[in-house]
């Protein structure tokens, strides 16, 4: 058996496109392929191999559902120990946030009167089936079921056979990407050579590492405009198994949902060699290498200030809270929030995508304020105290607690990997021999650019909890607007269906979704609307690249119709767009044009909403 996983820092860099490619190159060639689409929020692999499905499995788990307010006598206990903000107690009524629970127990465990109710919760379905010869498997995430993803890929990864298996990775650095790659014999990372493509595959190259993988580069959209890419490969030791052109047939071929080796002859031999080089490399031993940089948030700090912070319950009274999101990444959502923050002129700005943030890289902020987020606790067993009981690896949920045999001798240990911060396992054992302290899983800023205040933040690598940091990162620009009198905020939210993109719109006032006219595109634009509706959101699209394909863009158009969203406008294709990423800036500042015009008149139908 052979696991190969295919990620990304962000979306939108042809993830897909290279699984679906290399899969079908395998395939053809003989090999044994399962195609493991771990991508549970915004699964797009079986739009490209067409897999008929033939099994269909619901996921369920033992999960809170509610409190019950006749046996809560409201002592507080669930809220102390729930590190998710997934419960508050007054003294009148407990509330429970379904949406933010992760399902740890540990309420279950502390409370004296039995008052939380748990049933079996449908978190998702799980579909298995054949492309061709290809054995396909892949789940989808149940709206508002966003810290569940991990669950529902392990049930996608249990599902691997013999030959290759190429597991589909959800983009990024957090919780389901880990899931995901860990355990694979190998981990390839797409980019492209853009400022955005760069920082974010930094990013990736650290989380890799910090799990033990050695990762490798495959170059999307190859046009180079500066060396900033291949030189940070060169100085990272990353090796380059290979780059595919920037083409606007392939563009086109992806829009309708179609292969390129089917499509276009003329790539078969690069996905060839690709997929060759892809088993070679999954067969060598690769030694891991240091973490040798990460990405900065702003170009200068001044003033910093170090504090612990928690999430609070946000502010009695907000501002109206523009929040610009998509199903994926990579349709140009962060350029058009970007070019919101130029043409408001004066506004408060919220980063809210704190995974993979590149909104600083158009708005250079100068960090005038800093904090350390916990969004948990650090467990580790004292062996010296462990009585070996077993209490912490039977009450874990996670499967972090792992009970090793060396030399005769059984010692209980916890995987930081798989540990989520919840803190049952000391809530559990009766020795006193898990120690516990604040996880520090990222950092916040408040910044200053050129348009205003903005506030942002980096989750750390392999980390948990990025939709509590999301809440705390939105609570941040709240409260600024309303000390300055500001009326709005503008949030460049997170990409997909998951914890962070449900922290990113609950609340908000408007939902604009940018999409692309690709069968991906309306795939996941399509999820993402359901999310909305799910919290109540009112809700626009607008369709970037509308040019690539105008039958999909007018697709587009009467489906967001049919559900009651808004179809806010389009913006057609141009380079200019990736020009003024490499300056530093966003499109509107960089040279007027189709772009520029169409963006504006966006932001006037926005602003014309009140």
């Amino acid at each position: 058996m052979m696991k190969i996983a295919i990620s990304s820092g962000k979306g939108g860099t042809g993830k897909t496109f290279v699984a679906t490619n290399v899969a079908a190159t395998f395939s053809k060639n003989g090999k044994t392929v399962s195609y493991l689409d771990c991508d549970v929020e915004e699964p797009n692999g079986h739009l490209f191999l067409q897999p008929e499905i033939s099994q269909e499995e619901t996921v369920d788990i033992l999960s809170p559902v509610r409190i019950d307010n006749e046996r809560c006598i409201h002592c507080g206990r669930c809220a102390k120990v729930c590190n998710y903000n997934a419960i508050a107690i007054t003294k009148d009524v407990a509330l429970f946030f379904p949406p933010l629970c992760h399902v740890c127990g540990a309420c279950m465990i502390v409370c004296p009167t039995d008052a939380i109710v748990e049933e079996n919760k449908d978190i998702g379905v799980l579909k298995h089936g054949k492309s061709g010869d290809i054995a396909f498997h892949y789940a989808l995430l149940k709206a508002g079921e966003g810290g569940m993803s991990p669950r529902l890929i392990r049930k996608v990864k249990a599902c691997a056979g013999d030959g290759i298996n190429i597991f589909d990775s959800p983009p990024g650095t957090a919780c389901p990407v880990v899931e995901t790659v860990k355990g694979a014999d190998l981990v390839v990372l797409v980019t492209d050579p853009t400022p955005f493509g760069v920082h974010d595959l930094k990013l990736s190259v650290s989380m890799c590492r910090q799990i033990g993988q050695e990762p490798v580069v495959v170059v999307n959209r190859a046009e180079y405009r500066d060396d900033a890419l291949k030189a940070y490969c060169a100085r990272a030791g990353l090796e380059i198994l290979g780059e595919i052109p920037d083409d606007r047939k392939i563009a086109e071929v992806y829009s309708v949902g179609d292969l390129v080796v089917e499509r276009l002859p003329e790539y078969r031999k690069l996905f060839e060699t690709l997929s060759d080089r892809m088993e070679e490399a999954a067969g060598e031993t690769r030694a891991v290498k240091p973490v040798l940089e990460t990405p900065s948030v702003g170009v200068s700090t001044k003033g910093t200030m170090l504090e612990q912070a928690k999430v609070s319950l946000g502010t009695e009274k907000r501002p109206k809270e523009l929040v610009i999101i998509s199903g994926k990444g990579g349709t140009g959502k962060t350029s058009i929030a970007g070019s919101f923050a130029a043409l408001a002129k004066k506004t408060v700005i919220s980063d809210c995508d704190v995974d993979a943030s590149d909104l600083h890289l158009l708005l250079q902020p100068e960090v005038r304020e800093r904090g350390d987020f916990s969004g948990g606790v650090v467990a580790e067993i004292d062996q010296a105290k462990c009585t070996q009981c077993g209490r912490c690896k039977e009450a874990c949920r996670f499967g972090a607690v792992e009970r090793i045999e060396e030399d005769g001798k059984i010692q209980y240990r916890i995987d930081p990997i798989a540990c989520e911060g919840c803190g049952v396992c000391a809530l559990v054992c009766k020795d006193g021999a898990v120690k516990t302290e604040d996880a520090i899983n990222g950092q916040w800023f408040v910044s200053e650019t050129r348009f205003g205040p903005m506030t942002h933040a980096e989750l750390g690598m392999a980390e948990e909890n990025s939709g509590r940091l999301v809440t705390l990162v939105r609570d941040k620009a709240a409260d600024i607007a309303t000390g300055q009198g500001e009326d709005r905020v503008v949030i460049d939210g997170a990409p997909g269906t998951g914890c962070p993109v449900i922290a990113s719109v609950t609340g908000a006032d408007y939902a604009l979704v940018i999409t692309e006219p690709t069968v991906s595109g309306i795939h996941d634009m399509e999820r993402v609307l359901e999310v909305a509706r799910y919290f109540g959101i009112s809700s626009g699209v607008v369709v970037n690249k509308y040019d690539l394909n105008r039958e999909m863009t007018e697709r587009i158009k009467a489906l967001t119709q049919e559900v009651g969203a808004e179809f806010m406008g389009t913006i057609p294709y141009d380079t200019k767009v990736t020009e003024a990423q490499m300056q530093g800036v966003s499109v509107v500042e960089y040279a007027e044009g189709p772009v520029a015009e169409s963006i504006k008149q966006i932001w006037t139908k926005v602003n014309e909403r009140g």
